[in-house]
């Protein structure tokens, strides 16, 4: 009796805590729907309609310096309430998400050749997930800095740790994203980004009693992982393309010592002397393919003895068009992006992150082994025709990796024709995509969706 009377008024005093506290947590309510309201993008100039909703803005991650990255969100084209969150990160050091993920790869809008409008990606990522589009770190794109000397001290630990602020300040914007399953994926120096932010997100998640966030997996494609390794299996692509002599083969492995930070110029000439005088007029991104007439040369810049990564990723004319368009005003005031009169032009790639860029591990492969046991899903990607970070380095680097083999070697398939080989190990799943440059989606979209589909299914790729 004495407990049945406990308990009705354990309930009332509840009930009066519930109703006293009711005014505060409509007013929380409120805050979220009027930022998720202030961000949502009614739509963006000349693009056709859509069923999915669009967000975009600003996500404050260091009040002190004033850093402010922004975000894309476009929801699932179906069901977005039940599918996955996938977070796609460029690389660069220095590129625009909003510039190659969103606009030439895994996004469901083109831009066209006027840069008037935009067109339907028939196999944006969309269809499987909703797309968080992040312009990272502070000088990338829309995102910004108000301590102009962030743009010359950036390097991967404040990257990730940036990027841990904008997903539990994005989160707490967006709750319903909270429970649901996350994972993160990107390309090229994204090799840095995607496995250290998995980290910090892990270890965030041991350490804080805040919001978990539900991190199943990381899927990285063309990724710079290990230097070592990375430099000895790209010299070899170059060599078994015939991209260089046998002389400059020989010479580049006999006067870089790429396991050390000490430059040497007859390295650097070395591999100056392949890139100048036998390479020739290719998109080292994709080296069958044309490149775009009107596009400037990229090439690879070096740091001591390493290849250095000129990080603008796949350098085709849709680049130009992304300039064009996301320099709009229009486009600017329908995405609430530059709110603060940044005072340079949005580009695709900041040269300026590039050229300064501090603190990067030098191996990925440590990372990768705690993410293994930590027992996330890892999928590895690569376009078998980019010369800049190819399949062999990413090869050479796995191997280094030790894991059992699961399901051996074999070709896998889409729409009957091979699509790349693939291979399972305990831990982590190799594929590469066969014909496809760095840009895996934008060379090879559906075999590229049809990876993606494996991959949040958790299932091998198709034998047949």
């Amino acid at each position: 009796m004495l407990a049945a009377m406990g308990g009705h008024l354990r309930d009332a005093s509840l009930s009066l805590l519930f109703i006293s506290l009711l005014p505060l947590l409509t007013a929380a309510v409120g805050t979220i729907a009027d930022q998720q309201a202030h961000d949502r993008i009614t739509a963006l100039p000349g693009q056709p309609p859509v069923t999915f909703a669009q967000f975009s803005g600003y996500v404050t991650v260091n009040k002190e310096h004033g850093r402010a990255l922004f975000y894309w969100l476009t929801e699932a084209a179906t069901d977005a309430a039940k599918k996955p969150l996938v977070l796609w990160l460029n690389g660069g050091p220095g590129c625009s998400s909003v510039a190659y993920g969103a606009s030439e790869e895994i996004g469901p809008f083109r831009i066209s050749r006027t840069c008037s409008s935009l067109y339907l990606n028939q196999f944006s990522w969309n269809r499987e997930a909703n797309l968080l589009f992040l312009e990272s770190p502070a000088g990338v794109g829309f995102s910004y800095t108000n301590t102009s000397s962030d743009l010359k001290t950036s390097g991967d630990e404040r990257t990730a740790g940036d990027a841990l602020m904008f997903l539990i300040g994005w989160m707490s914007r967006f709750p319903q994203y909270k429970a649901r399953d996350f994972y993160i994926s990107g390309e090229s120096y994204a090799g840095h980004y995607v496995p250290q932010l998995a980290k910090k997100v892990i270890d965030h998640n041991k350490a804080s009693s805040e919001p978990f966030i539900n991190l199943k997996g990381i899927f990285v494609g063309n990724a710079v992982t290990d230097n070592y390794y990375d430099s000895l299996g790209t010299v070899a692509y170059w060599w078994t393309h015939s991209m260089v002599s046998d002389d400059t083969y020989r010479s580049i492995l006999s006067s870089c010592n790429f396991s050390s930070t000490k430059t040497s110029r007859k390295c650097d000439r070395a591999i100056s002397y392949a890139m100048n005088h036998e390479f020739g007029d290719i998109d080292q991104y994709s080296i069958y393919t044309p490149s775009c007439a009107n596009a400037a040369k990229r090439r690879l810049r070096f740091k001591n003895t390493l290849l250095r990564r000129s990080s603008y990723g796949y350098d085709p004319c849709t680049e130009n068009y992304a300039e064009k368009y996301y320099n709009r005003p229009d486009v600017q005031r329908a995405m609430h992006a530059n709110t603060t009169g940044i005072p340079y032009r949005w580009t695709a790639c900041s040269d300026v992150l590039i050229k300064t860029w501090g603190d990067a591990e030098f191996s990925m492969l440590p990372t990768y082994k705690e993410l293994i046991g930590a027992g996330l899903r890892i999928w590895m990607f690569s376009g078998d025709t980019d010369s800049v970070v190819p399949v062999t380095a990413t090869r050479f680097s796995i191997s280094h990796l030790g894991l059992k083999i699961k399901i051996p070697w074999y070709p896998w398939y889409s729409g009957r024709q091979v699509a790349g080989w693939t291979e399972v190990y305990e831990g982590m799943t190799f594929a590469s995509v066969r014909g496809a440059g760095h840009e895996v989606p934008l060379f090879q979209p559906r075999r590229a969706f049809q990876l993606f589909q494996s991959f949040l299914a958790g299932k091998p790729l198709p034998k047949t």
